[in-house]
């Protein structure tokens, strides 16, 4: 968004498309690639999980020299435009002819790996949308909202986490944004970005319905950052250690934890 990303994109002829928040199937070649390289080390250092930084080049060259279907080619040739050299320390230098044959080769190449990425999400997209249903709100339409607020990082995890709420509102549909996109009128206390994809949204029928609010301590990254209120009891652990539990501020008593 900043003015120094503007420029490099106009510059790379790049065009930058905005996602909509908590939908991280927008994106899905990257979450992929995510989820590879976390695989990776994993595979490396599974024995050994404190020497994961030792792997690291390794886990790089395997990656980048591993043959990828939506590409139909490997990394390394994507982005060097040839088959990987052998690892041995070659001499020698090139002509200026061979380097014009090496950029027509390249260019060539770039053609192909363009064609082969829109295959790719075209058959993405085929099996995404066997999977969607049409949905479509009107102004002034009253909808749930589902989200999963990331829990307090500094408790302990409640066993009864799956539970708690999913669906907050109903709120009050602003407008339409793009086509799978909508904003909501959401108190003015809350610091999330209104704006949620459609899979997020469900049509309040009733609307008597009691309204769930959301959490005045979530903040814009979706996580809530609460302070204790009062110590509702206190008990001692097979360790010998107390533990407390602990009634939050401005949340509702089944966050105690």
């Amino acid at each position: 968004m900043s003015t120094f990303w503007t420029e490099l994109f106009k510059v790379a002829d790049t065009k930058l498309k905005m996602t909509s928040s908590y939908h991280p199937q927008t994106d899905g070649q990257g979450e992929a690639v995510n989820k590879c390289v976390e695989t990776y080390p994993r595979c490396f250092s599974g024995y050994k999980p404190r020497q994961w930084p030792k792997w690291l080049p390794w886990a790089e060259y395997w990656y980048n020299t591993n043959y990828h279907d939506s590409i139909k080619m490997s990394p390394f040739k994507t982005l060097y435009g040839r088959d990987l050299p052998p690892l041995l320390r070659g001499e020698g230098g090139a002509t200026i002819e061979e380097i014009q044959g090496l950029m027509q080769e390249r260019n060539s190449m770039l053609d192909e790996l363009k064609m082969h990425l829109n295959q790719a999400q075209q058959r993405m997209k085929m099996y995404a949308d066997k999977k969607r249903r049409g949905v479509e709100f009107q102004q002034g339409d009253k909808v749930f909202l589902k989200i999963q607020p990331y829990r307090m990082k500094t408790s302990a995890k409640k066993l009864n986490q799956k539970l708690s709420a999913r669906f907050y509102g109903p709120f009050e549909v602003l407008e339409r944004i793009g086509k799978v996109a909508y904003k909501l009128k959401l108190p003015n206390s809350t610091r999330v970005h209104p704006v949620f994809h459609v899979s997020l949204l469900k049509k309040c029928i009733k609307l008597d319905t009691p309204t769930q609010h959301l959490p005045s301590a979530l903040t814009a990254e979706w996580e809530l950052l609460v302070e204790p209120a009062q110590v509702l009891a206190r008990r001692q652990n097979t360790a010998g250690q107390y533990e407390v539990l602990i009634q939050w501020k401005d949340l509702p008593e089944f966050e105690n934890s």
